[in-house]
């Protein structure tokens, strides 16, 4: 279940020759940059966030704020790992999700425990697909054929 997801929203696919804006967020610095170092060997530009806040921070969602992104430039993907302190990624995914301007972007979601109910959880919230932790390149790989909208072999 956890590998085959259907891609919901064509909107999101990019534009051939644009490279893809990663936003990863994971609390554990050696996680985040494994995943950092797979998207840039994939060509995908990446920006860290070490827990939910920031991410939301950096995308201009904290509270008060109504400017999203905050002019910077758009994020075409949100990877992030399910269990963190203080906002789990479920929880970064709903309030995701409830942002009308945000709502289009997709979000992945990454885990090292394989729970059926918490996948289900998070593909019902919207998430784009669910990935067990660690990642290896042929997953990132997967992930960068489908947001830009190419056929890889992979």
């Amino acid at each position: 279940m956890a590998s085959s997801s259907t891609w919901s929203s064509s909107n999101w696919v990019m534009e051939s020759g644009d490279v893809p804006h990663v936003l990863a967020v994971d609390d554990n610095l050696i996680d985040r940059k494994l995943v950092e170092k797979l998207l840039r060997n994939s060509s995908c530009k990446v920006t860290t966030a070490e827990n939910g806040p920031r991410a939301l921070e950096f995308l201009g969602l904290t509270s008060g704020e109504q400017n999203p992104l905050n002019g910077r430039s758009k994020v075409n993907l949100i990877i992030t790992d399910y269990c963190m302190p203080g906002m789990t990624g479920y929880e970064l995914l709903k309030k995701i999700k409830e942002s009308s301007e945000m709502k289009e972007i997709p979000v992945v979601i990454m885990s090292s425990e394989n729970i059926p109910t918490r996948i289900n959880k998070c593909m019902e919230e919207g998430a784009q697909m669910f990935m067990l932790k660690p990642l290896k390149q042929s997953d990132v790989k997967k992930l960068t054929c489908q947001l830009m909208n190419r056929d890889c072999e992979i």
